[in-house]
C-alpha cells in the first residue's frame, strides 16, 4: 500500500521515451559506498543514527538541463505568485532502521545490514516468489554462452532484473560473482 508518494517533477510525455523512463522517476541520493562507511563510522564510534524526514527538500536539487514549468492549478500563493514556499517542515522518525532498501538493526553487538524484505519484493516483483535458495548461485568455472534456439526474452525486463540484482549485491556477496556474468 503506498502511504504517500513524492514527486520532483511531472513531465507532460514529450521528453520521456516509452522502455526508458516513461514510468520512472529519478531522485539524487547518497551512493552506496557513502552510505556504508556512514554505517561503519556510527558503528566504530558507538553512535546510534536517528532517520528524519525533511518534507518537500526535494523541491531544492540542482537540475542541468533547461526546462519550463509551471505551478499546478490550486498551488499558487498569492502572496508569492512565482514560487513556492522556502520553509521545511521536518519530523522525527526514530532510530534507523530502513533506508533505501537497506534494513540496518543497530545494537550493542553492532551495526548489521541485510536487504532481506527487498529480496523478498524483487522475487514478488518478477514472479520468482517460490524459487528454490540455493547456497551458491554459479559455479565459477561455468562459461555463458547465447542460446539460439531459445524463447525471446523482454529486454526491459531483463535490464530491471539485472539492476535490481546489481543493487542486491550491496549485502550479498555471494552474488558478486553471478549477477555481472549475467549481465
Amino acid at each position: 500500500m503506498v502511504v504517500r508518494n513524492k514527486a520532483r517533477l511531472v513531465a507532460q510525455g514529450f521528453c520521456q521515451k516509452e522502455g526508458i523512463d516513461y514510468e520512472e522517476t529519478f531522485a539524487l541520493v547518497a551512493r552506496l559506498e557513502a552510505i556504508r562507511i556512514l554505517l561503519a563510522f556510527a558503528a566504530s564510534k558507538g553512535f546510534k543514527l536517528q532517520q528524519m524526514d525533511v518534507k518537500s527538500a526535494f523541491l531544492n536539487g540542482f537540475i542541468e538541463e533547461e526546462l519550463y514549468v509551471r505551478q499546478p492549478p490550486g498551488i499558487e500563493s498569492a502572496r508569492f505568485p512565482d514560487r513556492m514556499s522556502r520553509e521545511f517542515e521536518m519530523s522525527l522518525m526514530g532510530e534507523l532502521q530502513f533506508f533505501l532498501g537497506l534494513q540496518i538493526k543497530q545494537g550493542p553487538e553492532g551495526t548489521f545490514v541485510h536487504q532481506a524484505k527487498y529480496t523478498r519484493d524483487i522475487l514478488k516483483k518478477f514472479e520468482m516468489g517460490d524459487s528454490k535458495p540455493m547456497t551458491t548461485p554459479m559455479s565459477t568455472n561455468t562459461a555463458l554462452d547465447a542460446d539460439d534456439d531459445g524463447e525471446a526474452v523482454d529486454q526491459k525486463e531483463f535490464r530491471g532484473m539485472i539492476g535490481s540484482l546489481l543493487y542486491l549485491t550491496a549485502t550479498r556477496p555471494d552474488i558478486q560473482f553471478a549477477v555481472p556474468k549475467c549481465t
